[in-house]
Parts: C-alpha cells; structure tokens; sequence
C-alpha cells in the first residue's frame, strides 16, 4: 500500500520527457542509445531524463510476469464490504497475502477492490474461505470471475 497516487513535485514534462515514458511503457529494456538515436538527442541525455523520473515517481520500470505461465489459472475481482473503521486495516493485510495481486479502496457499494490469482478453482476457494473470510473486518465478499482478458495495459 506504499504506491505513490500522486506525484509529490510537479515539474512539467516536455517532449524527451514523455518520448523517454512512453518508449520505456512499451519496453521498459529499450536502450538509452536507441531512444537517443529517435529523438537525435545523446543518450546521456536520455540516461539523465530517465534518472530524473524515476527521482521524482513519473516513472518506475519493473518486470511483469504472465500469471498463466506461472501455473496460476484462475483470477478474480472480489468486491470487499468491510467495518467502516477498519477498511484501511483490512486493505493493508489483504495486501500482504500472496494471491492478491491489486488493492484499491473505493467508493460505491464495496469498500474495496481485490484482484487474485491462484493456481485453480480450488485454491480460490481456499482463499475465499480460509484467508479472506478470517480476516477481521471484513463483513462481505462477492467475487468476480475472470472468463477473459481483453485488454491489459500498463499505464
């Protein structure tokens, strides 16, 4: 729960800036010299437009694993109804259990929004009834099954 929702300093973002972005959203290995040779810039200035974003938290690049080549075959959203004192509680221990891949607190009927990935129906069900019903606070629960993907995206 220590991801940055809003950039603390706000320093306007030129061209290079956005080039260095998006380049690095498509392919966070591309090379400084390649990004360079596009913008026909050096790629010091490259390596120095990079440092400078991910100082200040427009940018962090990381690996993103296939949850399906990594055996885990069945995802869900499950909307979570919590006791109203507790809900940021309850978030931060939803966050530490290995199936939870995404938490968000929100408005409307739930409190939260978890997504989960587990290696099959019956390790859902686990989840569901050993780990996310045990949790104090948690008053409610409805899940959501994933039948198919259709867009991802890494903002």
């Amino acid at each position: 729960m220590e991801e940055k929702t809003a950039i603390q300093t706000t320093q306007p973002l030129d061209d290079i800036d956005r080039a260095v972005i998006e380049a690095m959203r498509k392919d966070g290995r591309t090379a400084f010299s390649q990004i360079a040779e596009q913008l026909n810039v050096s790629p010091g200035m490259i390596r120095l437009r990079y440092n400078r974003l991910v100082e200040l938290g427009y940018l962090k690049v990381v690996a993103v694993t296939n949850p399906l080549m990594m055996g885990k075959r069945t995802m869900a959203m499950i909307g979570v109804r919590t006791d109203g004192s507790k809900m940021l509680e309850v978030a931060n221990q939803l966050s530490d259990f290995d199936e939870v891949v995404y938490v968000v607190v929100v408005s409307g009927r739930y409190d939260l929004m978890i997504e989960v990935f587990c290696r099959d129906h019956e390790d859902l069900l686990n989840f569901l009834t050993e780990k996310l019903a045990k949790v104090d606070g948690v008053r409610e629960t409805e899940s959501f099954m994933h039948l198919k993907i259709v867009k991802e995206i890494y903002f």
